[in-house]
């Protein structure tokens, strides 16, 4: 094993290693990950390659020469070296000393290593410009964004999945692959939207290639032909100067002077739509990190076996194309054992694929002029079916918690509150750990998912110190909050984990969440029911219910027959 001295202050980054096959490192998420180091030329980390198979030996690692970054010192481990918090998660995933603090799944991870690398280089901006716009980019978790979805799970498994089936019969093309190339085709939405669209109009009404007025004689085939293809090459390039304007640090190819009148009062409706440069739009963003080596080894594959399957992908070929043009890119994709393909630029568009029907299935209900939505029908509607709501007496009807008795940091007031709201949240806190108290037994873990700032979970661990408490929350700084809180009150039984909950895989008793938002609710009941722990949830209020990757509404086979998706 490679020794790594740890610094007091440094981190480590866990990535998972099953195998490689033709360079390409499985799973995909460790090649994102190395790639995404060696484009931002991270330091910060102590990375660790940890082994899946158990019976490899950890000291030899020549396997490895070829797919790993040569200017990235890694320590290859196994499973059983990971610390405890980790091994309750799935890679990747980073974690702060003392080893309490950890951030797992591939975009939550990622965005950190471009926070810590910015943070480490602020001269360098492109780094941060690759969060996006607002700094979202991938930051909507999976279970309520199809974009994020997409990325960080669908394309990278739907790959690897191609990769390992793939042979000399020509594969079925992944639905997510297609569902990207569809991806690509759709109008781009930006900030600055419509001054940016003003600007298309304007290059193209200089060009003589503004759309047609409808007035005059008809043009003939050929002029119409030629219109068409100044158009097309027309219309390539303001996205293309506004795209590359940010990466080489050139004036903003969208400034100019006044438009003229005919190009500012110009309907909305009229204006021409701007299109993908990147996966995202015109900017260079996380989302192309990531999607990068996933593309490139699945076009290895198809230029090797299948070339013919080409055509299907005009917008990615460009895309793919078009990404080795970004600065640093194709060094830091050679640091990793990506060797760009060279294909020629396809034009022609795809035929447009239709729609999946599953994401049209609500569409007929809702423009149903027989729905009435809201609770009073929903709920009569049961009733004329025998089914009712039943009602059973308060269980805890009283105070059991002593606020002023506890230490300060403990109390929701710490957290910045109004006095009649964190009333209210020292009564919800008193409800659910009244609860949890009944349930628990001395050794008992202890999550508290979507924690938010550790209302319930740092009421938890100080209440049971025998018990081991663990918060779960996909926003950062909330539970950066609740690490500070903890802090205070000493607590040495609590871990912090950013994530989604579907990357928490650890073993536990008791399952809690408070005001968990619409769906995430029903998502912690599941994630109990199959873990086999007891459940005590509060719903959010406002939140609303919706379909996910992973279970449909209604659940129960009794309101299946009664109630449609929308009541």
């Amino acid at each position: 094993m490679k020794g790594v001295k740890k610094g007091p202050a440094e981190e480590s980054l866990y990535l998972e290693y099953s195998h490689q096959t033709e360079g390409c490192i499985f799973p995909l998420h460790t090649s994102v990950t190395l790639f995404l180091l060696s484009y931002c030329e991270c330091k910060a980390f102590n990375v660790c390659l940890v082994l899946t198979e158990e019976s490899t030996d950890t000291s030899d690692t020549s396997f490895l020469k070829e797919a790993l970054p040569q200017d990235l010192e890694i320590q290859v481990i196994s499973k059983q070296a990971l610390p405890p918090i980790v091994q309750n998660c799935c890679l990747p995933a980073v974690v702060d000393q003392p080893d309490v603090f950890c951030r797992a799944g591939l975009a939550v991870v990622l965005r950190h290593i471009i926070q810590k690398s910015y943070e480490a280089e602020p001269s360098r901006k492109e780094i941060l410009e690759l969060l996006g716009f607002k700094k979202t980019c991938l930051k909507a978790c999976a279970e309520v964004s199809q974009w994020t979805r997409l990325c960080e799970l669908a394309i990278p498994l739907a790959v690897e999945n191609f990769l390992q089936e793939s042979s000399e019969q020509p594969p079925t093309i992944p639905e997510e692959i297609l569902e990207l190339e569809r991806k690509l085709s759709e109008p781009v939405r930006v900030h600055n939207d419509d001054k940016l669209r003003r600007q298309k109009l304007k290059q193209q009404k200089a060009a003589g290639s503004g759309p047609p007025s409808g007035k005059g004689k008809a043009k003939s085939k050929a002029s119409a032909q030629k219109t068409t293809k100044d158009l097309a090459a027309s219309s390539k390039s303001l996205e293309l100067k506004v795209a590359f304007s940010k990466l080489t640090v050139q004036e903003d190819a969208a400034a100019s002077n006044r438009e003229p009148s005919h190009i500012r009062k110009a309907k909305a409706a009229d204006l021409p739509p701007l299109e993908h440069v990147f996966a995202e739009g015109l900017y260079f963003t996380l989302a192309d990190i990531v999607l990068l080596p996933c593309i490139h080894h699945f076009l290895v594959i198809i230029c090797k076996k299948f070339s013919e399957k080409l055509e299907q992908f005009p917008l990615l070929i460009s895309w793919y194309q078009r990404i080795q043009e970004v600065p640093k890119v194709k060094t830091a994709a050679s640091k990793c054992g990506i060797y760009f393909l060279y294909l020629p630029e396809l034009l022609n568009s795809a035929s447009k694929q239709p729609v999946n029907s599953n994401e049209v299935a609500a569409v007929d209900e809702q423009s149903d002029p027989l729905f009435i939505g809201g609770p009073r029908p929903t709920m009569t509607k049961l009733m004329e079916k025998g089914i009712e709501a039943m009602f059973s007496p308060h269980p805890c009807p009283a105070w059991t918690l002593d606020w002023s008795s506890l230490p300060a940091a403990v109390s929701p007031k710490e957290g910045k509150m109004s006095t009649d709201r964190a009333l209210r949240k020292q009564q919800q806190l008193n409800n659910l750990v009244y609860l949890v108290l009944n349930q628990a037994k001395p050794g008992d873990r202890i999550v508290d998912f979507c924690s938010g700032g550790g209302h319930v979970g740092i009421v938890l661990a100080h209440m049971l110190p025998s018990c081991q408490v663990t918060l779960i929350e996909n926003k950062e700084l909330s539970l950066i909050r609740a690490k500070k809180r903890s802090d205070e009150l000493g607590l040495s039984n609590i871990w912090f984990i950013q994530a989604n909950m579907e990357y928490f895989t650890g073993m536990f008793n008791i399952g809690v969440a408070l005001h968990a938002c619409g769906v995430a609710t029903d998502m912690v009941i599941e994630h109990c029911i199959q873990t086999r722990a007891s459940f005590i949830t509060c719903p959010c209020c406002y939140g609303f219910i919706q379909n996910t990757s992973k279970f449909n509404f209604p659940k129960s086979e009794k309101f299946k027959k009664t109630l449609s998706y929308k009541h």
